[in-house]
């Protein structure tokens, strides 16, 4: 146990050290071929939440991207569902599932697409990414369409894109309804460049959009049998409209909710996250259809027993998996760190940066992980895994926990990326890293998004 000579520990705090001493397991380097295999206890779930303590860390993606081969490659998971727009990442899947249609690569282009060019671009279009939907193209090309794994996107930050998909599809399928389409999303338009000033001219009462977009829905609904025709072999292409649809209603609320309550804006958003991932379970629903999710802590983790749910009665995709899934369907598994560097930028669209991660506080669980004097390891939370005395002292506990978004600001850091949390609950497993290093974006400098800043739990997750 390394514990530095000027920090006074009390018996009671030495003894918790101790306890999660013994419990942790140490892991190896990533790129060691036996990385993956510490996680095959977790494959028996239907659903793998992968989580990170910041946007812009490489170890963080190295780590996710190793677990998702192994459970895609041994344990029969198809889909990998992140915290992205839906077009964009359909992008994506395209590409590794060689489907028709506009594909793009991480690292370049394919018909002129270029995705995750939002603020920030670094939190997908990185290295890390780009190996991992390499593999995932060279391994389903050699793959039965039906047997390829997907990737999916969960976000709903691309209105004006799902506008246009849901428009283009219906050209194709349905011209008439393609005509009313434009008619009724013709209420969106002047607002779809910059989003959040519809939901500013809604709070006034200058536009209201929200019945168009459900007719919308709502028709795109009631002709799935008669599109289906059009889309016989698998159903991507309708369930792809369908899914932008969503994504589009979700987001007209989603922006008027953000000018009147952040609580309500993010519990919008990550219900989104959720309906969106349920039914994708839904529409490839094979016995052994398993999906791994990647999203930052504060979205996977357990909002119930974080600040999140306590203080601003928030609801996050962790919580809603558990309680809709079955905890017994579902696995969280958390990601953390002491120091060393991270990509991010000091404020909303400005260019990325890579900045020292101060170390952790003594009152974080980050701290009680440093301690251990360990560099890499996992501890297993679940209830039938811990030792119940160890799981007593950590309920005994409250620590603070750190998050770390696409913004970081080194000092502000306890107001601006600290929250209380009972880690035990929140997650199902901890990964440590002790020491990391900053993601390998493909770009530092960064678009103008119209995003506004609404989404500060902490800032910008």
């Amino acid at each position: 146990m390394r514990l530095p000579s000027f920090r006074r520990v009390s018996k009671t705090m030495a003894q918790l050290q101790d306890l999660v001493n013994n419990a942790v397991e140490p892991l190896p380097a990533i790129k060691d071929q036996s990385f993956g295999s510490h996680f095959d206890s977790f494959a028996d779930r239907q659903v793998v939440l992968l989580g990170d303590g910041s946007h812009g860390t490489s170890e963080f993606y190295h780590a996710r991207a190793e677990i998702t081969k192994r459970f895609i490659e041994k344990h029969g998971y198809t889909m990998v569902a992140v915290e992205a727009d839906w077009p964009d990442a359909e992008a994506i899947d395209r590409y590794v599932r060689l489907r028709p249609g506009p594909k793009a690569q991480i690292g370049g282009t394919a018909k002129g697409y270029e995705p995750f060019k939002r603020f920030p671009t670094w939190m997908w279009r990185n290295r890390e990414m780009q190996d991992l939907v390499e593999w995932m193209r060279n391994r389903n090309q050699n793959l039965p369409p039906e047997r390829r794994a997907g990737f999916y996107g969960l976000d709903l930050y691309s209105m004006g894109a799902s506008v246009r998909a849901v428009i283009d599809y219906l050209d194709r399928v349905d011209p008439s309804a393609g005509k009313e389409a434009r008619r009724r999303y013709g209420c969106l338009e002047p607002w779809v460049d910059d989003p959040t000033t519809y939901g500013l001219a809604s709070l006034r009462g200058m536009e209201n959009c929200e019945s168009q977009v459900m007719e919308m829905l709502r028709d795109l609904l009631e002709r799935r049998l008669q599109y289906a025709q059009h889309d016989v072999r698998d159903g991507e292409e309708y369930h792809s409209g369908e899914q932008n649809a969503y994504l589009v209603r979700d987001a007209e609320k989603y922006y008027k909710a953000m000018y009147y309550s952040s609580a309500s804006s993010w519990t919008l958003r990550d219900t989104h996250m959720f309906e969106t991932l349920h039914r994708l379970l839904e529409h490839r629903p094979r016995p052994a259809h398993k999906a791994i999710v990647w999203a930052h802590n504060s979205h996977v983790g357990d909002a119930r027993y974080t600040s999140m749910g306590t203080r601003r009665n928030e609801i996050n995709i962790g919580q809603l998996c558990r309680e809709r899934l079955g905890p017994q369907n579902v696995a969280i598994l958390g990601c953390g760190t002491h120091t060393g560097t991270v990509a991010a930028a000091h404020e909303w669209d400005e260019d990325m940066e890579v900045m020292s991660v101060r170390p952790s506080r003594d009152d974080s669980w980050e701290m009680l992980a440093h301690d251990t004097g360990i560099p890499r390891f996992l501890l297993d939370l679940r209830r039938d895994r811990i030792d119940p005395a160890l799981r007593a002292a950590l309920s005994a506990e409250n620590r603070l926990e750190r998050f770390i978004g696409v913004i970081y600001r080194p000092d502000t850091e306890r107001i601006s990326h600290y929250s209380q949390a009972f880690l035990h609950n929140q997650f199902d497993a901890y990964v440590w890293f002790d020491v990391t290093q900053a993601v390998r974006p493909l770009e530092v400098i960064q678009p103008a998004t119209p995003l506004g800043k609404g989404e500060t739990y902490p800032f910008g997750l």
